[in-house]
């Protein structure tokens, strides 16, 4: 359990894995179930209504958007709830192409890299085909990072929006967003973060990153499947991506899913709290420890991806010579991993986050991901150890 918090992770029946994909999704804290659940009995009541069953739901939802806006340094005003962070994301891309055409546009482009998530991919590819928008990837160093440079070398006059993740899902490794972002706006085009990685794991502001959209997802940091935010900076201009009622400000319709918004707001809170307890460097610690004590035992044989740049505080995402990531992890029936990114369960082709990286196909192809959370520790480290050395050193 993190130190200083009062709740522990679900159990299920009988002996559990050690969890360590934290990355693909955590647990519902049960300090955010229990404050959920109300509005789905007693508080049931749409907000948008007038009369009395619909003035607690109301204002639950605003105490969220307040809640969530103060994990991120934003105003309660610029947070818009969303279903899904790949709602979140086409929101953003698709609803910033869509208005700079409705204001006469005639020629549109957007800049995404290769690493991104498959959300912003997708959306960016929508734009292209729909909006009639040029689309330029941007390659990314043996670490995963964007250059600088060449962003600022495929900025035009006609990019209207930059998007590029804060911190990759598979790797961990941060990319410098204030500064890609800084010289976005000073050539005229609007910066959105995919963030669902980093938010409520390390500090994210969004005035120190100068971003004018970022995404937040709720069951990254302890809330429920099924919710999320965008930031949408005071001011912009953005198309809704889902019209009909009024709600979210009129930039997004359908009546607010009070109890998962409610979660979210709480997870906000707690996410804000355990940050300045020291969460972040208590888990980087233990990733470390992880790390070192397979390198230890697997001497010559361990290849950490993204090792060379900042990386989130939970994330090790590794290679072992002489053996397949899937191999491994079947070898080891009490750890639960990821060979790669949960968007891409069920393939066995190189990640192509990794592969964009240069990762030869053979270490691509390798690769676990190993992701800590709220309720890892030191025990959990050294199973998690010593199964995957022992799985290695199985002929």
């Amino acid at each position: 359990m993190f130190d200083g918090t009062t709740g522990e992770i679900p159990k299920g029946r009988g002996e559990q894995p050690v969890y360590l994909d934290y990355n693909a999704t955590t647990p519902v804290d049960p300090r955010v179930l229990d404050a959920l659940l109300p509005y789905l009995s007693t508080s049931f009541g749409n907000p948008s209504s007038t009369h009395a069953f619909g003035s607690e739901p109301r204002a639950a939802v605003a105490r969220a958007r307040a809640q969530v806006a103060g994990l991120i340094g934003a105003r309660a005003g610029e947070i818009v709830f969303t279903g899904s962070g790949s709602e979140a994301d086409a929101a953003a891309i698709r609803g910033i192409v869509t208005a700079a055409r409705r204001r006469g546009a005639r020629r549109l482009h957007v800049i995404t890299e290769a690493a991104e998530h498959p959300a912003v991919l997708a959306a960016c590819a929508y734009a292209e085909r729909h909006h009639d928008t040029e689309v330029t990837v941007l390659g990314v160093d043996h670490d995963g990072l964007v250059s600088p440079r060449q962003l600022a070398e495929a900025l035009r006059p006609e990019t209207v929006l930059v998007s590029i993740m804060h911190a990759n899902n598979e790797t961990g490794v941060l990319q410098p967003i204030a500064e890609l972002a800084r010289i976005s706006r000073e050539r005229g085009a609007l910066f959105h973060t995919d963030a669902a990685q980093s938010v409520g794991k390390i500090a994210v502001d969004v005035a120190e990153l100068g971003v004018d959209l970022l995404t937040l997802v709720g069951h990254k940091f302890y809330a429920p499947k099924g919710i999320a935010a965008l930031y949408v900076r005071e001011g912009l201009d953005l198309e809704p991506l889902i019209g009909g009622g009024g709600q979210e400000g009129g930039r997004r319709a359908g009546t607010e899913n009070v109890a998962f918004v409610v979660a979210l707001g709480v997870a906000a809170e707690l996410a804000k709290a355990e940050l300045a307890a020291g969460s972040a460097q208590r888990l980087q610690r233990l990733r470390d420890r992880l790390f070192d004590e397979l390198d230890c035992r697997l001497p010559g044989r361990v290849h950490l991806h993204g090792r060379g740049a900042p990386r989130l505080p939970q994330t090790l995402n590794l290679s072992i010579a002489g053996i397949a990531g899937h191999t491994l992890l079947d070898r080891c029936p009490g750890l639960a991993a990821s060979t790669g990114s949960a968007c891409h369960a069920g393939t066995t082709a190189p990640s192509p986050v990794l592969t964009a990286m240069g990762v030869p196909p053979d270490w691509a192809s390798g690769a676990v991901r190993l992701s800590l959370g709220r309720w890892s520790t030191e025990a959990d480290i050294a199973a998690a150890a010593h199964a995957l050395a022992s799985a290695a050193l199985i002929d």
